[in-house]
């Protein structure tokens, strides 16, 4: 019979007192700068009249493309220009925050591929220059299709690439790297996360809607596979085919008023869920359905590895650290992000190394654990190299639950009943 055991946070008690001390440091520093007696307790750790050692250099290198700005779907959200590097850039100021009492320095390398060129010309040249300057540990933040093209470079067969932004669960099973990391959910972890929820208020009843993009009809895919997965049934699947009109003309409300009850009539159930990853249809469904039912997916009850309306496990103290930063929310692309930097800053500190082989080796090791603001220690799973890590279950203004939910039980971990377990997984990391 399998127990569930729950993930301990990271405590790893050390026998000397310096260790303690940089121990001690290393929380300070996510809770703001460190007091000044720490910084004359590690002076008066020098040899008095010694030169200061070199600090020990990590590179961490940053991989994005440039590209078309995406008008939001309402005026109450930012239009991002720089989302993903903002999360990799407060990733370094926090682990140099700790580096700097352990005499470790943490520098990024950034660099973007250009909007209006090849894209596998451009690709080739800045994973070469990446190598050039010392890369050989890399946040990814690409879509699957620019992220493949990466990694099929020879520049990136001595890298380990952390990937924060692609969802796609074929990159976490048939097209798995031995070398690729997954600090973003895959959909099957994000639905996963919905569906417990969902199946544990026994709204077991769902009606599908999904767009008509590849991304979308992936997400409906991952859906469906919960919804076996858990005992959920989808007793109708209808897709969104109709023309994105001009949702601020004067008569665009009346529109869609009258299309969305049409188009959610059909067989009875609990909760419409929708797939919808470009954000074109989903937000209008809450509040115009035929029945009066719960909207979830990829619009109203959101799962998600990150949200603004998180404040739980100390968050609050990182959405202050980047809004001062960036000057807006942080997003689950920025979260990703902060975390692959993380995870290289938490091996270094583990390891006292700087060396790139040492460090990966660590990070994708049994020993390694980060804390992330979730309430549970993240770590990586050795069969798809994917990040084991709670899904938040967001509302526009509140969070509403956070998965694995009591009651899906797992003889290792529950963070395991998220995504494919390793019975499941189709990927050979060889």
């Amino acid at each position: 019979m399998w127990r569930r055991r729950q993930d301990p946070d990271r405590a790893a008690p050390e026998a000397a007192l310096g260790a303690i001390l940089a121990a001690v440091l290393a929380i300070l520093a996510l809770i703001g700068p460190a007091p000044a007696w720490a910084a004359e307790t590690a002076a008066a750790k020098e040899p008095a009249g010694a030169a200061p050692a070199e600090p020990m250099h990590v590179i961490v290198g940053y991989l994005g493309q440039e590209e078309v700005p995406r008008q939001p779907l309402s005026f109450l959200e930012p239009e991002l220009q720089d989302e993903g590097v903002q999360g990799a850039r407060l990733g370094i100021a926090d682990t140099n925050t700790t580096g700097r009492f352990l005499n470790q320095r943490f520098d990024l390398v950034e660099a973007v591929i250009p909007r209006n060129t090849d894209p596998a010309v451009a690709i080739a040249a800045q994973m070469q220059a990446l190598a050039d300057k010392g890369v050989r540990l890399l946040v990814a933040d690409l879509p699957a299709e620019r992220l493949v093209q990466a990694l099929d470079q020879p520049a990136a067969g001595g890298m380990l690439v952390l990937n924060a932004r692609a969802p796609d669960d074929n990159l976490r099973n048939e097209a798995c790297r031995p070398n690729l990391l997954h600090t973003i959910p895959s959909r099957r972890m994000l639905a996963d996360a919905l569906a417990q929820y969902l199946v544990w208020k026994r709204w077991t009843r769902w009606m599908l809607v999904a767009g008509r993009y590849p991304e979308d009809l992936a997400y409906a895919e991952a859906l469906r596979r919960a919804a076996r997965k858990f005992g959920a049934k989808i007793v109708e699947q209808k897709s969104w085919t109709f023309e994105e009109g001009n949702r601020r003309a004067d008569s665009g409300h009346t529109t869609v008023q009258s299309l969305v009850p049409t188009m959610t009539q059909g067989a009875d159930h609990d909760v419409l869920v929708v797939a919808d990853e470009r954000d074109i249809f989903g937000e209008y469904l809450p509040f115009r359905t035929a029945e009066p039912r719960l909207v979830a997916g990829t619009q109203g009850l959101v799962p998600t590895n990150w949200s603004r309306v998180h404040e739980q496990w100390g968050a609050t103290q990182l959405h202050s650290r980047f809004e001062k930063l960036a000057g807006r929310w942080m997003t689950p692309r920025d979260h990703a992000a902060w975390v692959a930097v993380r995870a290289v800053g938490e091996a270094a500190t583990r390891t006292r190394s700087a060396d790139p082989e040492q460090l990966s080796r660590f990070i994708t090791g049994p020993d390694f654990t980060l804390a992330a603001f979730k309430g549970q220690a993240l770590s990586f799973r050795p069969w798809d190299g994917q990040l084991r890590q709670p899904v938040l279950l967001a509302g526009p203004r509140m969070l509403v639950s956070v998965s694995p939910q009591d009651g899906f039980l797992h003889r290792v971990t529950t963070l395991d009943t998220l995504g494919d377990d390793q019975s499941d997984s189709r990927c050979t990391r060889q």
